[in-house]
């Protein structure tokens, strides 16, 4: 595992994870709770035989994280880590990690209330607050009080109130995660006219940006058509 920040509470994430079923993560942006924890966990006596869930609000971040955990390991997707998503599916019968749509999770648990044969289920980005996120949370709980008492819940965010998000898990252990600063230069762009279109005003910062630095780029936009419209326009 890379020296990221996330390894220095791992000690703290098994400790708590084998004292009690319930763990709350507070882990700021690349900290590495994502990638870092279910590969952790798979040392556990408790995972033994058994798949981690780790729950994403998106397609694309479960795909993502299973490549990401699974070139960790050495391994192809499918292998030890694997992902469910709606229409498609990439696990095999030595899957240990999947990584699953919380869409996904809740038709899982209509029709397996007990998870069978999962040891734990982790709440990742818990702080984007989607209905699906917080209605899989009720209903592990519930299921975890009813029928599966051994069954480990851990919420992870990068912001998160850690108090009130413990408060709903009984016996909750809360975990806080350092990050690491860098510096940040802001740049205007400061020739743009404000009648041009969005895509063309981001495409034109792109293309400033990569003529000016070296490495890779996260563009944020307000969603999916406004990426189809800026990636059009780069190309």
């Amino acid at each position: 595992m890379q020296d990221l920040p996330i390894k220095a509470v791992l000690p703290q994430v098994l400790a708590g994870t084998k004292a009690g079923p319930n763990l709350v993560l507070a882990a700021p942006p690349g900290a590495g709770k994502t990638t870092g924890i279910p590969p952790a966990l798979l040392s556990c006596s408790w995972t033994e035989g058994r798949r981690i869930l780790l729950l994403q609000p998106r397609r694309l971040a479960a795909r993502a994280a299973a490549a990401r955990i699974a070139g960790m390991l050495g391994e192809p997707v499918g292998e030890t880590a694997g992902y469910r998503v709606r229409l498609e599916r990439k696990v095999g019968p030595r899957t240990r990690i999947e990584c699953v749509t919380t869409g996904l999770f809740l038709r899982q648990l209509q029709g397996d209330p007990e998870l069978g044969g999962v040891a734990a289920v982790l709440f990742d980005e818990f702080h984007e607050r989607a209905l699906d996120a917080d209605l899989a949370l009720a209903l592990s709980i519930e299921a975890q009080g009813g029928l599966r008492p051994d069954l480990r819940l851990i919420v992870m965010s990068a912001t998160l109130d850690t108090a009130r998000t413990a408060a709903l898990l009984p016996g909750a252990r809360i975990v806080v995660s350092e990050g690491r600063a860098f510096p940040v230069e802001t740049r205007h762009l400061g020739d743009a006219a404000p009648t041009a279109r969005l895509e063309d005003r981001v495409a034109k910062a792109v293309l400033r940006a990569t003529a000016d630095d070296a490495g890779d780029l996260l563009v944020f936009l307000p969603g999916l058509a406004e990426i189809r419209r800026v990636k059009a326009a780069l190309e």
